[in-house]
């Protein structure tokens, strides 16, 4: 019989409010957060309801903005950019470490806003945090051969980002921008995270750094934050609907942008024989439930080594140990060790539902599908954003899941007899992110991984983001933009010589770093 579990002690969500009201007073009141613009915390915009995706408990929700007044935040934020741009680099610097210290401090505190908010695992909540610090801090060691003979932008730069990666993407996205040079505007995402987000441009703000922070829906703030004539750069990370928009608003004006959108990962597998290899990788694939831009929902198996696969993938993704992050047998425990949580809420847990079925109902096989009997939770808590492990082979092509990526714990599967067919079938989304091959023959992957369209390819190893040095793009319709990651980002965000050509991937060429 399993045991019957109860919350680690001190990480309720009143706890963590408190933590934060004790913390940064200035940005939160009661039980709402404010927004900060023009140096100061606002208590406008319409605060919304919102739950945690963990168990339903009620959280602070976005206080959204009207249109004339997110107009007013954009303005605001171009005086406090014609005076930062002329602060000398070594107070920038100053600046921008003090608030890596802070962040430090306070680390664990935004790593428990990120597992109610946004439902991550301690692990991995605790990592998004360390890879922001980390990151921002390798610039401020090394940033002026980066900026020499560069200026800032002739405007702030407007960040709009998804909610899975709020610390170590748009934090770390923020603070580099700021060491640049650069007054940040920063629009909280409307699914999660903004008391994380919150809380750390508090801390960014009492150390003089440029921040502004609005929330409301990307329709009623995008005249503001895209299409403003003060913003000198709009940097987006999302979905390829609303990309698409904001590429052809920021195309019509000109504009300096870097916009990250989804593409359809794989994972190639052809003349391969290491599956004990490949065993060890699978349950990592699954971290946080696959909700990452980088993540690999899709296999593109050899048809002759099918069973050889599913001997080596199956008994992997059964060790996947889900459930509530924060549920331990004692309420001093440490927390648990989990391979992911809830998906961000109960509509996406849905529509993954909805989707499996309908892909089951039009032909797809069912090969594995996890149990919730299995997973961790509190006795009698809300488990609607969770959503057990499925993989399917062959969905078919009238399915989302054949095309798009899903952003959630489901894997698909597809045969292939050809070579031709496998970088077909690695193709399917017109552009990635990054994809892998696994295969023994060195020679076979050099052939066929310039034909795969993803920025980065792995050799039977998955590839990420990347932090510090590491480069960062994406082909056809991932990216459109200035490619980010090292010395690419500091470019992507101040101006250099004239004529200069950005890498990156662009409307009149596609340059590669």
């Amino acid at each position: 019989m399993a045991p019957t579990l109860t919350l680690k002690s001190g990480t309720s969500w009143a706890e963590a409010r408190q933590r934060c009201l004790t913390a940064a007073p200035e940005a939160f009141r009661g039980d709402r957060v404010l927004n900060l613009w023009n140096g100061t915390w606002q208590a406008d915009g319409r605060a919304l309801p919102a739950t945690s995706p963990v168990d339903g408990t009620p959280v602070a929700g976005p206080p959204r903005l009207d249109r004339v007044t997110a107009h007013r935040a954009v303005r605001a934020s171009l005086d406090q950019h014609r005076a930062w741009r002329h602060v000398p680099l070594p107070e920038r610097r100053a600046r921008v470490a003090a608030t890596l210290d802070a962040l430090a401090e306070h680390r664990d505190l935004l790593a428990l806003l990120l597992v109610w908010e946004i439902g991550k695992p301690w692990r991995l909540a605790r990592a998004d945090v360390d890879r922001a610090i980390d990151g921002v801090r390798w610039y401020v060691d090394g940033i002026e051969p980066m900026l020499a003979e560069r200026t800032p932008l002739d405007g702030p730069v407007s960040n709009i980002a998804s909610w899975n990666y709020p610390m170590s993407v748009l934090v770390h996205a923020v603070l580099v921008q700021a060491l640049a040079g650069n007054a940040v505007i920063a629009k909280t995402p409307t699914d999660g995270g903004v008391s994380c987000l919150t809380l750390a441009m508090a801390l960014a703000a009492r150390e003089g750094i440029p921040v502004t922070l609005v929330s409301g829906s990307g329709g009623e703030l995008s005249q503001a934050l895209v299409r403003a004539p003060e913003i000198g750069c709009v940097s987006f990370v999302g979905g390829r609907d609303t990309g698409a928009a904001v590429a052809t608003a920021v195309a019509d004006l000109g504009k300096r942008h870097v916009l990250e959108q989804e593409g359809l990962n794989t994972w190639g597998i052809w003349d391969y024989t290491d599956w004990d290899t490949f065993t060890a990788l699978v349950p990592g694939l699954f971290d946080y439930g696959k909700q990452r831009c980088t993540a690999y929902p899709r296999f593109v198996v050899q048809r002759a080594l099918f069973d050889e696969f599913l001997a080596a993938y199956l008994p992997a993704v059964r060790t996947l140990r889900v459930g509530h992050p924060l549920a331990v047998e004692h309420a001093g425990d440490p927390y648990p060790a989990l391979d992911f949580g809830p998906v961000i809420n109960a509509a996406k847990a849905k529509e993954l539902h909805d989707q499996v079925a309908e892909a089951v109902d039009r032909g797809a096989v069912p090969l594995y599908r996890g149990s919730p009997a299995e997973a961790r939770f509190l006795p009698g808590q809300d488990t609607s954003a969770y959503v057990q492990p499925v993989t399917l082979l062959n969905p078919p092509s009238s399915s989302p899941l054949h095309h798009a990526e899903p952003f959630g714990p489901v894997d698909t599967i597809v045969l292939v007899d050809t070579e031709a067919e496998l970088v077909a079938a690695m193709n399917a989304s017109n552009g990635a992110l990054v994809a892998t091959l696994s295969t023994d023959d060195r020679s076979v992957f050099d052939r066929l991984a310039p034909q795969i369209r993803a920025f980065k390819i792995g050799h039977g190893a998955p590839r990420s983001r990347g932090d510090r040095d590491e480069l960062f793009g994406g082909f056809g319709a991932s990216w459109r933009g200035a490619f980010v990651g090292g010395s690419l980002l500091v470019r992507a965000v101040t101006r250099g010589p004239e004529g200069e050509r950005l890498p990156g991937n662009f409307p009149q060429y596609h340059l590669m770093p």
